[in-house]
């Protein structure tokens, strides 16, 4: 008897231990969820067939646009300068950024869809973040090109040579892809338990973050971090490098040069203002805004996402005679 009960005893020890074991993995596999529910515009969602009419408008105008962009500088000869390079870079950057979040958006709107897969949810970041940081460094290095052009006019063919314009772009690339791969590898460790309702159209690393039931001081410091090495630090960059330019115009004795001078920058600073503004309002109701109505939340995030590529074409179209011409030039022979 004594010999049954021995083993009986064994393996109601061991089955005791066994569920210690496997828990930690069994509750990942629970509390990460398989799909997170995107929101569309709270407290309108019987109007979402009206509003989607808006938005496709506002998605048609900035894909048009930039696209239209990209186009005329890559066919038109006379537009093959430093300046249009970097402004097709700023076109490709938009056009990214409204594709990465088109389908998302729409999809909410027409069909109700709100449903998105977490590794669908990552890559979607990855593009939305990622081109964000891009279009920053972007941003920066226009404000080298003006710096250069009105301080050093003699030397600027000579410094921005097209072999330099390459890398510049391969180094955007290259940063903004190595600044944000660790930041979602950090986002996968993450269990999540609580609501898995998001705030927006579309998945936002900080948004996405506050759901977890895990401890995300790691993700929110190192996501910080990553936000003041690539915006905050060209933002800092841009603004030293308008100081210089500053300095140099009100040194020129002419007026009348003066005015050209600054009025070559007019359009981009505007398109540094249409930028850097909504992100920064987005960055600061994601921090502080917590009591905030959750359509203020919605409201920000759609003007961070549209307002720059809707924008910037329409402004270097506005302002830049040369893209102008070139658009009418390509546009009108395709007529004829």
């Amino acid at each position: 008897m004594n010999f049954l009960c021995r083993p009986k005893n064994s393996f109601s020890h061991e089955g005791n231990r066994l569920p210690s074991l496997i828990m930690p993995y069994f509750n990942q596999s629970i509390l990460r969820p398989a799909i997170f529910f995107l929101t569309g515009i709270p407290g309108f969602e019987t109007y979402h067939v009206w509003i989607s009419i808006l938005f496709c408008c506002l998605y048609v105008i900035a894909i048009s646009g930039n696209g239209m962009i990209l186009f005329v500088i890559i066919t038109e000869s006379s537009l093959h300068e430093p300046m249009y390079y970097f402004l097709s870079m700023l076109s490709f950057t938009d056009l990214g950024l409204c594709l990465s979040t088109l389908v998302t958006v729409l999809g909410i709107f027409w069909f109700n869809v709100q449903e998105i897969n977490f590794d669908a949810c990552i890559g979607q970041m990855f593009f939305i973040h990622g081109f964000t940081f891009m279009e920053s460094s972007v941003l920066l290095t226009m404000a080298f090109d003006r710096f250069i052009a009105i301080c050093n006019p003699l030397r600027y063919s000579t410094i921005l040579t097209n072999s330099r314009i390459i890398k510049v772009g391969f180094a955007i690339v290259i940063r903004g892809t190595a600044a944000l791969v660790p930041l979602l590898l950090l986002l996968k460790r993450l269990s999540f338990c609580h609501s898995h309702v998001l705030h927006h159209s579309y998945c936002f690393h900080p948004d996405v973050m506050k759901l977890s039931c895990t401890d995300t001081k790691i993700n929110s410091a190192f996501g910080l971090a990553i936000v003041i090495c690539t915006a905050g630090l060209d933002f800092v960059l841009i603004l030293l490098s308008y100081v210089l330019i500053i300095h140099s115009v009100l040194s020129i004795a002419s007026p009348e040069e003066r005015k050209k001078a600054f009025g070559t920058c007019v359009s981009h600073i505007s398109a540094v203002a249409i930028f850097y503004i909504p992100m920064i309002s987005l960055s600061l109701v994601h921090r502080f805004g917590k009591h905030a109505p959750p359509l203020v939340h919605t409201f920000i995030a759609n003007v961070y996402l549209l307002v720059p590529p809707v924008m910037n074409p329409i402004i270097y179209s506005v302002r830049t005679k040369q893209i102008r011409k070139a658009a009418l030039k390509v546009f009108l022979s395709k007529l004829i």
